[in-house]
């Protein structure tokens, strides 16, 4: 099966590292520091990164013998809603990241599916896919504002926290209304 050739990266991009000045000699090491503005479509339905909000990219970049391991952590702010009561959330992600990047013509084109290791254009790695993983991976699909959050009424829609503690839609069926009234005198 032919393998498909990869859009060229742009080196200016935040999350194209550059790695010409990191030897290709097993050890060698140089360290990334830099703030990235978060790609679209960064999260899933309910929650997710806010398209261009800064990402701190806190890397290591590790020449292997087959390519360059980048791990380090990336962080960024999050934006949603918690899926029982919709009250907006405002948070914090900070998701560790480790992920083989393979040189061209290297054995690992031999011994790796094409999407089972990263793979380097020249010098350059693209970072979006890996980061994208990682922080999509870690994301909730039903949010929560708090762990004990009660949603909303189903009969009114208002958020239980919001109304007191009596509160009900108590609805008889008019077929029974005269047994209601045989407890009340009971009582």
């Amino acid at each position: 099966m032919p393998k498909h050739t990869p859009a060229p990266l742009d080196p200016r991009s935040p999350l194209v590292l550059d790695t010409r000045d990191l030897p290709r000699r097993p050890g060698a090491l140089r360290t990334v520091r830099r703030v990235a503005a978060a790609p679209a479509d960064l999260g899933v339905e309910l929650i997710g990164v806010p398209t261009g909000a800064d990402l701190d990219l806190d890397l290591r970049l590790e020449s292997v013998s087959e390519g360059v391991l980048v791990s380090g952590t990336i962080s960024g702010p999050i934006r949603g809603e918690c899926s029982r009561c919709l009250r907006d959330i405002d948070d914090v992600v900070a998701v560790p990241v480790q992920e083989l990047y393979a040189y061209e013509n290297s054995t690992t084109d031999m011994t790796a599916d094409e999407d089972e290791v990263g793979r380097m254009q020249g010098d350059l790695i693209d970072l979006e896919p890996a980061l994208r993983d990682a922080v999509v991976l870690t994301l909730p699909t039903n949010p929560l504002c708090r762990e004990d959050c009660p949603g909303l009424c189903p009969d009114c829609g208002v958020r239980w926290d919001e109304l007191p503690a009596d509160h009900s839609h108590q609805q008889v069926d008019p077929r029974w209304a005269a047994l209601s009234q045989l407890t009340r005198k009971e009582e």
